[in-house]
């Protein structure tokens, strides 16, 4: 029993790592799955994970996330600070100055999600009131905080419990695998569940252990790359394979795998939007039973193409991962520049 929660959600992880863990799975990326992810590196390849950060382009795939947007920095003259001649303020200066700001939507292109970013109505208390919480048991309005009316939206949020900033802590390098559903579904529009998932991996043979981070290739990044920033609403929203929140047997398999991370290289790992569900439920399925319920950690958008087709080339499923995202505190997203070494 913690202070947060009197009942935990069946299947859940809460309080397994402790009252306070903020971490969940992540508890099992261990110095072990460091020392595993070295020994993968034989060639001293590296591959970069991330899509430019201005991918896809536009907003089609998320309305409310737009690209970034870069511009200088302004000199206390008000002059901007972009080729900037030092020697109109200091006389016989060299200088050259260019110095720049950027304001980023955290989750517009290659990313991770913090376990702040969905949480789930529960009734923590088991008094028969669902409350807006967040894995362990971290309340919305208290511990993630931010406005909540049209009013209020220009103010800040800050998610005091579960930020990004912990896995920027953790390091998020391990040992990484790569499940390559393209290979067997190609481009088509797949709601992939465990059934079928267990075929590819008995067919590639690709095993995950406790601690892995797990890679699913699904071409999506690879395609919007081929857009070129202006992606067509009528073709991206019908491409390629994404896991099948709904199934009930690959939410088993993600529990009982004891997999640290979960990446696709699609919008939301998950088909988005979700397949029909039974009652009250969650719109992302998957996103509940991995970031609420498990303590998973999601990453999304990353580009794998070039790492998976050197696997499979090379007969193999396994690389050092090196992914921390940016150490900023108290956001529920970040950007990610991930590094495989193979």
């Amino acid at each position: 029993m913690t202070l947060r929660w009197r009942r935990r959600p069946e299947g859940s992880t809460w309080g397994d790592f402790g009252p306070d863990d903020e971490l969940g799975r992540l508890n099992l990326l261990t110095p072990e799955k460091v020392r595993q992810g070295a020994a993968e590196v034989r060639e001293g390849l590296t591959f970069c994970l991330s899509l430019p950060l201005d991918v896809p382009g536009g907003n089609v795939l998320n309305p409310r996330r737009h690209p970034p947007q870069i511009r200088p920095t302004v000199r206390a003259s008000g002059r901007p600070n972009m080729n900037f001649l030092v020697c109109e303020e200091v006389p016989d200066a060299t200088d050259v100055i260019s110095d720049d700001l950027a304001v980023l939507h955290l989750q517009y292109s290659t990313q991770w999600d913090s376990l702040a970013h969905v949480g789930s109505l529960f009734d923590v208390e088991g008094d028969g009131t669902p409350r807006p919480v967040y894995y362990n048991g971290f309340r919305a309005g208290s511990d993630i905080t931010g406005p909540a009316t049209p009013e209020e939206a220009g103010a800040p949020s800050r998610a005091q419990a579960l930020g990004i900033e912990r896995l920027a802590e953790r390091g998020m390098q391990g040992r990484g695998v790569m499940i390559d559903l393209h290979a067997h579904c190609g481009d088509a529009r797949v709601a992939l569940g465990y059934d079928r998932l267990r075929r590819i991996l008995d067919a590639d043979g690709v095993v995950v252990e406790p601690g892995d981070m797990v890679c699913l290739h699904t071409g999506f990044a690879e395609r919007l790359l081929g857009m070129n920033r202006n992606p067509d609403p009528a073709i991206v929203h019908d491409l390629c394979a994404g896991l099948d929140g709904r199934d009930r047997k690959l939410l088993n398999w993600i529990t009982d795998s004891g997999l640290a991370a979960l990446i696709a290289d699609n919008y939301a790992v998950e088909v988005h939007p979700a397949l029909p569900g039974d009652g009250c439920c969650a719109t992302l399925p998957l996103h509940e039973h991995c970031l609420f319920r498990l303590g998973v950690n999601l990453g999304e958008l990353w580009h794998l193409t070039p790492l998976a087709t050197w696997l499979r080339a090379n007969g193999r499923s396994r690389f050092l991962l090196t992914a921390p995202p940016l150490r900023l505190p108290g956001a529920v997203g970040s950007p990610t520049t991930p590094i495989a070494t193979v």
